[in-house]
């Protein structure tokens, strides 16, 4: 075998093998089938119990996916439009915890089960919690872009999905 020859067999050889990981990481997301169970705007998670709304804040259902843009807020107001809609409909801001549950690092960018939650950007997403340490100026919130929970500073805008404990 030539030099020439063996480099391109070594190439496609390579290549293979990416193509082959690349298709193993795709099949991973999500990584837990079945965990998340849809219907309508609302999803349930069957490993915490909690439903979650299926669209991002200033996004509609439209019966088979989310449309609109997802709102931007920053963490006062976010935390005001959790409040106005758990008296209204018993939603509410989820903790750290809560939302970080929903990352699934199977999936990329954004790291959430895009089936179940279609259309949410790749960006961050306010939780209710603050920082621990009384740190007034930054709050708590997870990056669907890489998976992490991060503290933010409140007057960047950010995204929100609101939760309720299952009937």
């Amino acid at each position: 075998m030539t030099t020439t020859a063996f480099r391109s067999s070594a190439l496609l050889a390579g290549l293979a093998c990416a193509l082959a990981a690349s298709s193993q990481a795709l099949a991973a997301c999500p990584s837990s089938p079945g965990r998340f169970v849809a219907s309508g705007a609302e999803v349930k998670d069957t490993q915490t119990g909690l439903i979650w709304q299926r669209c991002s804040a200033g996004q509609v259902w439209s019966g088979s996916t989310c449309t609109g843009t997802s709102s931007r807020f920053i963490y006062e107001q976010a935390l005001a439009y959790g409040h106005a809609n758990a008296t209204a409909q018993g939603w509410r801001m989820p903790n750290r915890a809560e939302l970080f549950s929903l990352v699934d690092k199977g999936c990329t960018k954004p790291t959430i089960d895009s089936v179940a939650y279609p259309s949410t950007p790749a960006h961050y997403y306010w939780s209710s919690s603050p920082i621990d340490g009384g740190n007034a100026s930054y709050a708590w919130g997870v990056s669907f872009f890489g998976g992490t929970a991060v503290n933010y500073h409140r007057h960047a805008g950010n995204h929100v999905r609101l939760v309720r404990a299952s009937p």
